[in-house]
């Protein structure tokens, strides 16, 4: 295309003032790429989660102070509740507009009648880890010993909830054999193990990392490298996602898109970034006070991370069969993965990406 063409005689003002505006749009069109989001509809967004500066939630925190939100036009206010399930609620209750939760939440909606979907997997293992106190270790040895025992989780309901589940089902034991307490997914949830106020933990780096490192817990299960998830779940099983209420995303799809190529332009920054420089872009009270651990804590948790925000059938089946083995209620519902899963706006940001 030329776009240096001399003026022609009876042709009017008008016809190049219009003729140069189009020129203009063609080059801005070209510039943007395939990907690039048309401007959102809705620029003050409320996001939800539930444990902020856990590890879990790390390219939520990524996302927004290395100012990709903001670039995509987005003012997002994030909402930090105490655990997943918490978070959920408020989504469903229309006090956020999308939430970075567990991928199961999806599942779990949809046996209750709710229309909730996936947009971009940000974590491809769970990265949640389960320990006994240490003093109480020479009693609850095996995942059988955990019947009775009172273990911490950061919200009742929450996927560090539904792991401790999980596992005790394949020990043979049910839900209510244990008791659960939130503690949440900071600072809290430490105290609660070194006051001895539970007996076991589920819960996330950093917190896991800096108990294992003072040597108050034992742990007996991890799901924050590919060894340990394989060793529980068999294989990768979507963990962090951004989820959102399918009617607000027909009605929002412009803001989903722009939301969904702020994550993935993290997801593609930490493929090479250091866990030095993560850490320093994170905000300094998510180090519970030792930077150096927190680091190495990042360092640890690196496999957690999802590589292409996919969340693949295979995985999405792996997580319909971990809820069927203690949620009654998924077990005898009719559930279709497919519909809790839209890979429309991930495509999209990769093929802008490139």
């Amino acid at each position: 295309m030329t776009f240096g063409k001399r003026r022609q005689p009876g042709q009017s003002r008008q016809f190049w003032q219009r003729w140069t505006l189009l020129a203009g749009c063609a080059l801005w069109s070209l510039a943007a790429g395939p990907g690039q989001a048309q401007a959102p509809e809705q620029k003050d967004v409320r996001l939800g989660v539930g444990g902020a500066s856990a590890l879990y939630y790390l390219p939520l925190a990524l996302t927004d102070r290395l100012g990709y939100f903001k670039e995509q036009g987005l003012n997002v206010e994030i909402n930090d509740f105490k655990g997943g399930s918490q978070s959920l609620t408020a989504l469903i209750g229309g006090s956020a507009d999308v939430v970075t939760g567990a991928y199961e939440h999806t599942l779990r909606m949809q046996a209750k009648g709710q229309d909730i979907v996936a947009v971009i997997e940000l974590g491809r293992y769970p990265g949640i880890s389960l320990a006994v106190k240490k003093d109480r270790a020479d009693k609850i040895k095996t995942l059988a010993d955990l019947k009775g025992a009172k273990i911490g989780v950061t919200a009742p309901g929450s996927s560090t909830n539904m792991v401790v589940w999980y596992l005790m089902a394949k020990a043979g034991l049910k839900p209510d054999d244990a008791s659960f307490i939130g503690v949440g997914a900071g600072a809290g949830a430490v105290a609660a193990i070194q006051k001895g106020e539970i007996d076991a933990i589920s819960n996330i780096d950093p917190v896991m990392a800096k108990l294992e490192s003072s040597g108050d817990i034992v742990t007996l299960a991890e799901t924050r490298t590919t060894a340990g998830t394989t060793k529980v779940f068999g294989g990768p099983m979507s963990a962090a996602v951004l989820y959102v209420k399918r009617d607000w995303l027909e009605k929002h799809a412009n803001t989903v898109q722009a939301l969904t190529n702020a994550f993935y332009k993290t997801l593609q920054w930490m493929r090479s970034a250091t866990p030095e420089e993560i850490a320093a872009n994170v905000p300094p009270e998510y180090w519970l006070g030792d930077k150096a651990l927190y680091t190495a804590a990042v360092k640890a948790n690196m496999q957690v991370y999802s590589q292409d925000g996919i969340v693949s059938a295979e995985s999405r089946q792996r997580s319909l069969d971990f809820l069927k083995q203690f949620d009654k209620e998924i077990a005898g519902a009719s559930i279709d993965s497919a519909k809790t899963w839209d890979e429309r706006f991930v495509k999209k940001a990769a093929a802008g990406a490139r």
